[in-house]
């Protein structure tokens, strides 16, 4: 039985942004921290910004991670520049260029964020943790960033430093474990079980 939605309705997915195109508009202040986070997580994104400046931070992300797949336009936005991109940020601090980059993405087909504009968002950028393979996401649903930045830095403090190594144990055990899926689920609660009881 399907239950009813939460207030919450968004529904989380990890995006492989190393297949996908991502194009940011702007290079300022809120396309900086966008950029920082997403090439945190994934460091192999496909990520093209365009913007007529770029700001000092942005300047010396790219200048001190030259690997990063990361194109610069010097130039303003105009409406086909979204063309061959799936996910398309809109991180102005103009909200009718903002405006301007949603409706030329949808009407292309591409998923839009606008920065601090959580009516105007297909999707947002939650606060991420990351302890090797082990990755969560957090979202308040666009009311709070602030408070889902806190419980990230809570999060990444709380969990061990050897969660890499306790999750590459799982997957050897999950290898080699016989029987049904069903059998190997319970096994694996079993196991997991222990970290729960450990922390009361």
């Amino acid at each position: 039985m399907i239950t009813q939605p939460t207030s919450n309705p968004l529904y989380p997915v990890f995006l492989k942004l190393h297949e996908l195109d991502l194009l940011i508009i702007g290079a300022g202040e809120v396309a900086h921290e966008k950029l920082f986070f997403i090439l945190k997580s994934s460091p192999d994104a496909n990520v093209t910004v365009v913007s007529p400046w770029i700001s000092p931070k942005i300047f010396e992300l790219l200048r001190t991670h030259p690997g990063h797949k990361v194109t610069f336009r010097p130039r303003d936005f105009e409406p086909t520049d979204v063309v061959g991109f799936q996910l398309v940020i809109a991180a102005t601090n103009n909200r009718p260029l903002n405006e301007q980059v949603r409706e030329a993405a949808k009407s292309w087909g591409a998923l839009v964020n606008v920065a601090d504009t959580p009516d105007l968002c297909d999707f947002y950028l939650g606060g991420v943790v990351t302890k090797g393979d082990l990755k969560i996401a957090i979202s308040t649903n666009g009311k709070s960033p602030t408070f889902a930045k806190r419980l990230r830095q809570i999060l990444e403090e709380a969990l061990p430093d050897n969660t890499p190594n306790l999750l590459k144990n799982l997957h050897s055990l999950r290898k080699r474990l016989t029987g049904d899926f069903q059998e190997k689920v319970d096994h694996l609660n079993d196991l997991t079980a222990l970290l729960v009881a450990q922390k009361n």
